[in-house]
């Protein structure tokens, strides 16, 4: 019985080319091998299962191949290819950092660099984990990583990127690689399934790929685990009750129920999910991307985004006709909404049902029917017209304005037969003139009444008006003091400010004051307080304030005992005196 391989060394790629998804790094170490402008080190980092190190093999059989292709290729004939197939390149050396991290074992590898290799051009260090080697291991290979010899060739690989000292990434070329997408994963399954001679159904394997989370070998082992559990023919089915993956079944049920607003089926459905075992916070995660493929299923432009099958997409198209935009959106947030909060629920399952009952009732508010300018018109006019006829059918008000039209002769003369003639003109004359009435139609089906003109006054611009009259001294002090006297209450640390200020006029424009505290003018609402009281009381507006800072004398401050004595003999010479007297001395 012939020992088994797994998938993931039995497919592993040998070239440049038949590496799966980094497409970019893969080209861009050609083209250096190709102009032979190779950097001394380099630093492979990403997540796990994407390549690092079998880039880092590719690339070192590579550089030592003795006969490369024209696509920068190993060819697999010469002595230095067929030794490293083989595992016996002695140019080409591993280090698992994880088991050799101490500075021991790096000097060990230092002590190597210094011989050159006997077969090929370059000896080739790959460093595994290096994120692994501990500080002072890192210390002593810095040396050498920045000067090594031209034939050596360091190669790091990690996981863990920032775990490595800042010293080291400066050293090395590094290369990010990315996470493998789906489809290229489901690409790459079918490959191999084709050269094993397996049937598998394209949406099994797209489970495969998205369970995988982007790693290719994870992708490939848990590939085998299908093969072992169901044969050369892999299904759908299989596949979700194998790795425990909730069917897209049930969500696209759970978004008809959510539509008809079907609870009880919706608390069946769900308890067919307890039922069968699978986590109901799963379940809530999985009815997010439900939702958020949805909503990238009602554009065409964006449906390629969605990591399914072909099949799955139009599904998806289908029944995301059947929903509005923001039943989607209100939904996906309910559903965030639910997740974030179900680890400190008390009664997750009762967490997650209120959660759906809510989505039965995500629908967008009714929208108001829009109403043409010519409507409102139309409506505006009618309404004009019943006011009219309801004032024509009013009784006489003694202060209506019919009496106005009156002679004053005519209450005296027995002629009472005109007054009812006296109305249709002045009907008349106010139909004749509609555009002078306002009417304002209301609409109260809203929390607020929205108003509607038919023909609103144009807002009127307010003018200043211009006061230019002559003031005195004597009058610019009045009208200061009466200021600080009627605001003393309002605002005494302001008067206070400006109690000093002395005014004065300068020309007719201008109008100086004095202060000793800037504070006084940033104080914007009693300063314009001040300036309207002025303006109105010397009834002139043309003129402005303008202050005058002035500066306080420095106060000195005496620190010695000399400085004390002094001070107070100056003021009290007899001090002199009685210190000459008693011979008192001052210390300094």
């Amino acid at each position: 019985m012939d020992n088994f391989v797994v998938s993931a060394r039995k497919y592993r790629p040998v070239t440049f080319d038949s590496v799966v998804g980094q497409k970019a790094i893969t080209s861009t170490l050609q083209n250096a091998i190709r102009t032979n402008t190779l950097a001394q080190a380099f630093l492979f980092c990403g997540p796990r299962g994407v390549g690092k190190t079998t880039c880092a093999r590719i690339m070192a059989k590579t550089i030592n191949c003795m006969n490369p292709t024209s696509d920068i290729e190993a060819c697999d004939e010469c002595e230095s290819c067929k030794s490293f197939n083989n595992s016996n390149s002695f140019n080409i050396y591993e280090l698992d950092a994880a088991s050799n991290n101490s500075v021991d074992d790096i000097r060990n590898l230092v002590d190597q660099v210094r011989i050159p290799p006997q077969v090929g051009k370059y000896k080739v260090y790959i460093i595994d984990e290096v994120h692994m080697l501990s500080q002072a291991a890192f210390n002593a290979f810095l040396k050498t990583l920045e000067e090594p010899p031209a034939y050596a060739k360091f190669i790091l690989a990690t996981t863990e990127k920032h775990k490595i000292i800042p010293t080291i990434l400066s050293r090395c070329q590094i290369f990010d690689f990315k996470r493998i997408t789906v489809d290229d994963i489901s690409k790459h399954l079918q490959n191999i399934a084709a050269k094993e001679n397996i049937t598998a159904e394209e949406e099994a394997l797209n489970i495969i790929a998205q369970k995988a989370d982007g790693a290719l070998r994870d992708a490939l082992s848990i590939f085998d685990q299908m093969v072992s559990f169901s044969g050369n023919n892999i299904t759908y089915k299989d596949v979700i009750n194998n790795l425990n993956v909730l069917d897209y079944e049930y969500y696209f049920r759970m978004i008809d129920y959510i539509l008809a607003k079907d609870t009880n089926s919706i608390l069946l459905l769900l308890n067919d999910v307890v039922k069968n075992g699978f986590d109901i916070q799963h379940f809530i995660q999985g009815l997010s991307t439900h939702l958020r493929n949805l909503l990238l299923g009602k554009d065409t432009r964006v449906i390629d985004i969605m990591e399914v099958s072909r099949q799955l997409k139009m599904r998806y198209a289908e029944q995301a006709q059947k929903c509005s935009q923001y039943f989607l959106l209100k939904s996906l947030d309910l559903a965030n909404q639910c997740d974030l909060n179900f680890r400190n629920s008390s009664n997750k399952r009762l967490h997650l049902e209120i959660c759906l009952m809510k989505m039965c009732f995500a629908q967008a508010p009714a929208a108001q029917p829009a109403q043409s300018q010519q409507d409102y018109r139309t409506t505006s006019q009618q309404v004009q017209a019943s006011v009219q006829s309801q004032q024509a059918q009013r009784p006489q008000q003694p202060q209506a304005p019919q009496p106005q039209m009156q002679q004053p002769q005519q209450p005296q003369t027995p002629q009472m037969p005109q007054m009812p003639q006296q109305r249709p003109v002045q009907q008349a004359q106010q139909t004749q003139q509609p555009q002078q009435t306002t009417v304002r139609v209301t609409r109260m089906n809203r929390a607020g009444t929205i108003s509607i003109t038919a023909d609103e006054p144009k807002k009127q611009e307010v003018v200043e008006e211009v006061w230019n009259n002559d003031f005195t001294q004597e009058q610019l002090d009045k009208a200061w003091n009466d200021f600080m006297i009627s605001y003393q209450q309002t605002s005494p640390v302001f008067i206070a400010g400006i109690k000093n200020a002395e005014p004065r006029m300068n020309g007719k424009t201008e109008v100086i004051f004095k202060i000793d505290n800037i504070l006084v003018i940033k104080d914007v609402n009693n300063m314009q307080a001040l300036h309207e009281f002025l303006k109105k009381a010397l009834h002139n507006n043309q003129f402005v304030l303008k202050e005058e800072l002035l500066e306080r004398p420095r106060e000195v401050v005496l620190y010695t005992d000399k400085q004390k004595f002094e001070k107070m003999a100056n003021d009290n010479p007899n001090l002199f005196d009685i210190k000459e007297s008693l011979n008192l001395d001052i210390n300094v």
